[in-house]
């Protein structure tokens, strides 16, 4: 498929905002987590689960519009929302969406 200059943009704002949202989820599950029930320090989780909560609104924010730009169907729209609540999902996501529309960073 191939893109028009805005379209383009579109995926490539996508791709970052999911790939910094993915990132901070993994921040908070592998880091955050287990040093507030490990090690009993649960202030981090107020602040990386915080960032992440932000993250994550501006990651829902930004799919519909996404979606409308680019053209994708139910499937793609809701297996955009389903990544972003599965670790690594977005990563996976990604991985199809640059394979498809041959997106590059």
């Amino acid at each position: 498929m191939t893109l028009t200059t805005e379209q383009a943009l579109w995926a490539k704002r996508f791709r970052w905002i999911s790939l910094i949202e993915g990132i901070s989820f993994l921040v908070l599950l592998g880091i955050a987590m287990p040093l507030k029930y490990i090690f009993d320090l649960p202030l981090m989780v107020k602040y990386v689960g915080w960032a992440h909560g932000i993250l994550f609104i501006i990651y829902i924010y930004v799919v519909f519009p996404t979606a409308h730009k680019l053209n994708w169907n139910f499937s793609r729209t809701f297996l955009a929302l389903v990544a972003s609540i599965l670790p690594f999902g977005p990563y996976i996501f990604n991985k199809n969406l640059k394979k498809d529309q041959k997106v590059h960073l």
